[in-house]
């Protein structure tokens, strides 16, 4: 049997917790005999000791005594799906509806799925005031709903806002249940694939100044969320951090983003513009906005590539679309400058983008073509160690002679590479001409030949 899963071993202790509270809850209403005289009293697991993600998550976000029961509320019906018909019966052994405790039987599940009304009365019962007071940890202003944890779904405009479901969001269902990331998936809904590498930064050939640069944002996505809550700077600066990678196409714009989140823990998604940009007048909005809502709080790095067909100079006014265009333009100037992780733009000419987003970025870093220096640790890096070359393969003949890219580099090598395979997979040999020829081929792809 395989061992428990490090998040479940708060789930026990935090459902019995919340089995409790709503058990006290029940006996206060009906005013039946219980162990404690308030809700307030019930004894609250230790959550700064607490192991998995559940306590990591209250501990990240600083959630109080109520916050934590309301998020358990949304948690419960994915771990114990007859957990509000238990406590039912409890009350009511003959059975019957009990409508203040709220909840909604779904489609194909089925118990009690959470309302707002269901968290309502767990934390203030049938107290009108105390109703009022607490309604405020089911609104948009609250912390659970501000870190997109959770959101009310759907409710007729003629029915109580609270009575719509009480929805916890899918990644932090998986998270806070297996302790896992759960990534949505390329679509429509969600235009941005995820970037992973096994490289590191030894494999990384940047020159000296653009690699310090870039050390100095993985610095920022290591410690900048401690500088803005732990040491009050979030009081002069705004959430978040906005870079721009500028260069020729081929030099370490997208692995150096991949290498960000490698090394810190992040994910990164490089947004697809095509299918974020829309014909329809207001639709990029649209998709960029469901995009950020998805992304926001979950400390995902967003990776622009060739953002000028986004982020480029807003143009002067001629019709319609060219308005709604730069009110787009204005959209996504507000957007990224309040998400809260990191945004990289990637473009390869700076001077394509709007003047407006250059002068909100911290850090610009310009990725040059490698110099006949960089070529040669280029090439000496991506070969094979094991890879015998002929005797006339000599790479710092090759490294001055051709100015490829770190990009271009690697296609020659893998063409090369296929072509001694095909003579010999055991004991293959490179030769010059697999060489030159992966390199007139590449030239000629970057339309250098001729």
């Amino acid at each position: 049997m395989s061992p428990t899963p490090p998040a479940l071993h708060s789930l026990p202790v935090a459902l019995a917790y919340l089995a409790e509270a709503f058990r006290t809850r029940l006996a206060l209403h009906f005013g039946l005999e219980t162990a404690y005289p308030s809700l307030e009293s019930v004894p609250s697991p230790d959550w700064s000791v607490s192991e998995g993600a559940l306590g990591e998550v209250i501990r990240r976000f600083r959630f109080g005594g109520e916050e934590v029961l309301v998020l358990l509320t949304a948690l419960v019906p994915h771990v114990q799906a007859d957990f509000f018909d238990q406590l039912l019966s409890e009350v009511l052994p003959q059975g019957g509806e009990f409508s203040a405790l709220g909840g909604v039987r779904g489609k194909q599940h089925r118990g009690v799925l959470p309302t707002g009304e269901t968290a309502l009365f767990l934390l203030a019962g049938s107290d009108p005031t105390r109703r009022l007071e607490a309604r405020r940890f089911l609104e948009e202003e609250s912390t659970l709903f501000q870190h997109g944890l959770l959101r009310l779904g759907e409710v007729a405009d003629d029915e109580p806002a609270l009575s719509a479901r009480l929805l916890l969001a899918p990644e932090w269902v998986e998270k806070l249940m297996t302790g896992r990331e759960r990534f949505p998936k390329f679509s429509p809904q969600f235009p941005a694939e995820r970037l992973s590498t096994a490289l590191t930064w030894n494999d990384l050939v940047l020159p000296a100044q653009t690699l310090s640069q870039v050390r100095e944002l993985e610095a920022w996505v290591r410690h900048g969320e401690i500088l803005l809550r732990d040491w009050g700077l979030n009081r002069r600066w705004k959430p978040g951090y906005k870079a721009l990678f500028f260069g020729p196409p081929g030099t370490g714009k997208t692995l150096t983003a991949s290498l960000l989140g490698a090394q810190t823990g992040k994910p990164v998604f490089r947004v697809d513009l095509s299918m974020v940009v829309s014909k329809f007048i207001g639709e990029t909005e649209k998709n960029l906005s469901a995009l950020f809502a998805r992304a926001e709080h979950q400390n995902w790095i967003l990776f622009f590539d060739e953002a000028d067909a986004l982020f480029g100079k807003r143009t002067s006014v001629r019709d319609a679309h060219d308005k709604y265009a730069n009110q787009e333009v204005a959209y996504l100037l507000q957007r990224v400058e309040t998400y809260e992780g990191l945004v990289i733009l990637a473009s390869n000419h700076r001077q394509n983008l709007d003047e407006a987003f250059t002068r909100r970025f911290q850090s610009i870093i310009y990725f040059p073509p490698p110099s006949a220096a960089d070529r040669l640790a280029l090439w000496q890096r991506i070969l094979p160690p094991t890879l015998r070359l002929a005797d006339d393969v000599l790479l710092p003949q090759l490294s001055q002679r051709h100015e490829l890219t770190g990009a271009g580099i690697q296609n020659v090598i893998q063409f090369a590479c296929l072509r001694a395979a095909d003579r010999n997979a055991t004991l293959p040999l490179l030769t010059l001409e697999d060489v030159q020829e992966g390199i007139r081929r590449e030239m000629a792809k970057e339309g250098k030949l001729g």
